[in-house]
C-alpha cells in the first residue's frame, strides 16, 4: 500500500478531528529514537515531508516547558526538562496489529474501541484510515504505548478489557499515545482527557 500527503491528512484529520490529540511526525536523526521523540514533543523539528498533523495544545505550550503537556515523571521536578530517559521508562513495545487498533482507540478520550461508534463508517473503513496512517512509516516499524491495562507479554494489546490504563506522560488527568519510529520518521499520536 502507498500513501500520499493527501490521504494521510485526511486520515489523521477526519480520525482525530473530535479528539484533544497531538498528531505529529519529525525526522528520525539519532540512534536512540527516543531522542527524537522528545524533539517532536517539543515540536523543535517540522514535518520531514511538510505533511500536516494536529495539535490541539499548541496554546498552552511556553518558553519553560517545550515538550508541554508532556513532562518528566511525578517522582522528579516537573520543571525539569524531559529527557529521552524520561520517555523511554513509561513506554513499551506493541505489535502492528495493536498499534492499528490503538490508532483507532485513540479517536476520543478513554482509550477505547467503543469510540468508533460516533463515526458513520465501518469498522474495516475506520481500519483502512489507520492502515493509511501507518503505511506512512514503512513496513516494519516498531510502535511503543504507554497503554497498559491490556498489555500482553508478547506485545500486544485487549481492547476487550474491561478498563483501560496508562503510565501518565503529560500534565493532563489522563492520556494514551502511541509513537511510531522508523528508519527515517518518529510519529506521534496522542490523546488527552483534562
Amino acid at each position: 500500500m502507498s500513501i500520499d500527503q493527501a490521504s494521510w491528512e485526511a486520515a489523521v484529520r477526519h480520525l482525530y478531528e473530535d479528539a484533544f490529540t497531538l498528531s505529529a511526525t519529525g525526522p528520525r536523526k539519532h540512534e536512540d529514537w527516543r531522542a527524537d521523540v522528545v524533539a517532536v514533543m517539543e515540536r523543535a523539528l517540522p514535518d520531514p515531508r511538510g505533511w500536516v498533523g494536529l495539535d490541539d495544545t499548541s496554546d498552552e505550550r511556553a518558553t519553560e516547558w517545550p515538550a508541554f503537556p508532556f513532562r518528566p515523571p511525578h517522582k522528579v521536578d516537573p520543571g525539569r526538562r524531559l529527557t529521552p530517559a524520561d520517555v523511554g521508562e513509561r513506554l513499551h513495545e506493541i505489535d502492528r496489529a495493536s498499534a492499528e487498533n490503538l490508532l483507532l482507540a485513540l479517536t476520543d478520550g478513554g482509550c477505547t474501541l467503543r469510540n468508533l461508534e460516533r463515526f458513520t463508517e465501518s469498522f474495516n473503513e475506520l481500519q483502512e484510515m489507520a492502515r493509511t496512517i501507518l503505511t506512512r512509516y514503512g513496513d516494519t516499524p516498531t510502535c511503543y504505548t504507554n497503554v497498559t491495562v491490556g498489555a500482553g507479554k508478547n506485545g500486544t494489546l485487549d481492547f476487550e478489557a474491561s478498563h483501560w490504563g496508562y503510565t501518565p506522560m503529560t500534565f493532563y488527568w489522563e492520556d494514551a499515545g502511541l509513537v511510531i519510529v522508523s528508519d527515517t520518521e518518529v510519529g506521534l499520536f496522542w490523546t488527552f482527557d483534562v
